[in-house]
């Protein structure tokens, strides 16, 4: 277990995120803080922690909740007891395309901090270097099409010279929605597609399986 202070970043962004989520079915509220002493902190990190758990519970992807991963992954990381472990197709797949002349973006619900610790500490070392750019949801969520536009516009490029790679296709039908280019990726574990999904999507079980034309 992992303790670490809840900075200002996470807890004024969770109490925002609980009032909120008052109305929500079962949420969980984040009283002020009173400054009545040490009982009156332990009654409001207790409801931080039943925030958080609730907020688990449904596998939400709030902007709050993935900074407070990020800090907890940052403390397991830089303490060595825990290292990123990828597929075995995907480092050297990213090595070729960046060889080629592309360049590769990490688009995700965790936090651009979290991402860059996966990257930084993984059982291939650290390969940051393989990625040009990170991006999360303070530039919108992934089932927002817009989000895809604006990540375009902050790198230069045209939506259409974009791929997106997927496991989740609300997010693949967001992207497509702004004109970016689409493959859905099927792994172990991942929640089955329905046969309009199977016959909608470019489908891969490994990023081996793209044939990508080089950078011009």
């Amino acid at each position: 277990m992992y303790s670490m202070p809840l900075g200002s970043d996470f807890s004024s962004g969770n109490l925002g995120k609980a009032e909120e989520d008052a109305h929500l079915d079962g949420a969980v509220p984040i009283p002020e803080a009173t400054g009545d002493g040490a009982e009156d902190l332990q009654q409001m990190i207790q409801a931080v922690v039943d925030n958080v758990c609730w907020q688990m519970s449904l596998d939400r992807k709030t902007t709050a909740l993935k900074q407070l991963q990020g800090h907890m992954w940052r403390a397991a990381f830089t303490a060595g007891r825990m290292k990123a472990e990828f597929f075995a197709d995907v480092v050297p797949a990213v090595r070729k395309w960046r060889a080629a002349g592309m360049k590769v973006y990490i688009y995700s619900s965790g936090s651009v901090e979290a991402q860059k610790l996966l990257f930084g500490h993984s059982t291939e070392g650290d390969i940051l270097e393989l990625v040009d750019g990170h991006f999360d949801t303070k530039i919108g969520h992934k089932v927002e099409s817009e989000s895809y536009r604006k990540i375009a516009d902050s790198i230069g490029c045209a939506t259409s010279n974009i791929l997106f790679l997927t496991d989740v296709t609300p997010e693949a039908s967001a992207a497509e929605a702004a004109d970016v280019r689409v493959a859905v990726v099927l792994r172990p574990g991942n929640a089955g597609l329905t046969d309009d999904e199977k016959t909608h999507y470019s489908l891969i079980t490994s990023f081996s399986d793209l044939c990508l034309p080089s950078s011009p």
